[in-house]
């Protein structure tokens, strides 16, 4: 690799650090003007989540490599560190030729989610090991929703969790909830997200229409439940939902790529949460 190619990279990967501790940090009380030095107590939650970012991007970069795809490095967007921010919008790479076969694109497409989902499940079982159940604040606060996964992770590791009491998550659970939801929104099947290259490995021209009828069920969804969900849907839209085509269109998937693409679409089932948050 070029030294060129990763220079920008970098330097948006050590920002990128530096507002995840910050918020991090914010989270934990730190009283960051005062003592800078208190950004320090941001670095579990900083490191648990770019861990799982990185982890879903190197995945599809090394597919990619492997199918001989040109692809530029990952790049971590820094956000602003401000509550209810988590100083991040995530990371992403890109495609710079086009993809082979429908194969290739199932491969590429899937190894993100997947890797990042197992690196969200090591890390979710570490914070809730960390984490206290606590009785119910009287004030309201923000509450979590909880994917299928969490919410199975969290009854083998804390176990039931009585009347009057929540559980609050450790810095490390946090990342981990966050890897959660961040992998079922690239597993919804829409446009050029992860879930729509499989969509568009399984059914061909039928992804477009999916991908519509995608964006009108999450802007019920946010009318229903989350209204973030409406914001999600404007902002895929504007994106795209059409799908370049592969190379060769005709190469068909094998058995290995179908069992790949079902068992991703159960982890989209496993992890996505209706309503992500709700007020305590």
């Amino acid at each position: 690799m070029k030294r060129r190619g990763i220079i920008v990279p970098l330097i948006l990967f050590i920002l990128t650090v530096l507002t995840t501790m910050t918020a991090g940090a914010l989270y934990e009380g730190a009283h960051i003007l005062e003592d800078p030095w208190q950004i320090l107590t941001g670095l579990p939650f900083s490191a648990s989540l770019l861990f799982i970012l990185g982890t879903h991007e190197l995945g599809h970069y090394f597919a990619a490599r492997y199918h001989r795809v040109d692809v530029t490095p990952p790049f971590f967007i820094p956000a602003p560190p401000i509550p209810p921010m988590i100083g991040t919008f995530g990371a992403v790479i890109k495609m710079r030729s086009p993809i082979a076969t429908k194969r290739a694109l199932v491969d590429i497409g899937a190894a993100g989610p997947l890797t990042g989902f197992f690196a969200a499940i090591g890390v979710t079982i570490i914070g809730l090991s960390l984490s206290e159940v606590m009785p119910t604040p009287e004030e309201p606060v923000l509450g979590l929703g909880s994917s299928l996964i969490f919410e199975l992770l969290s009854r083998l590791v804390v176990g039931e969790t009585r009347e009057g009491y929540e559980l609050y998550l450790h810095p490390v659970a946090f990342a981990g909830w966050i890897g959660f939801f961040v992998t079922s929104l690239n597993l919804l099947p829409i446009g050029q997200l992860d879930g729509g290259h499989l969509i568009y490995a399984l059914f061909g021209r039928t992804h477009f229409a999916i991908s519509r009828l995608m964006t009108v069920v999450l802007v019920a969804l946010g009318l229903l439940t989350w209204h973030g969900w409406i914001l999600w849907a404007l902002l895929v839209t504007i994106i795209g939902v059409w799908h370049p085509p592969v190379v060769d269109p005709c190469v068909p998937l094998d058995r290995k790529r179908l069992f790949i693409s079902i068992f991703t679409i159960a982890v989209f089932v496993l992890t996505f949460i209706p309503y992500p948050f709700y007020i305590l």
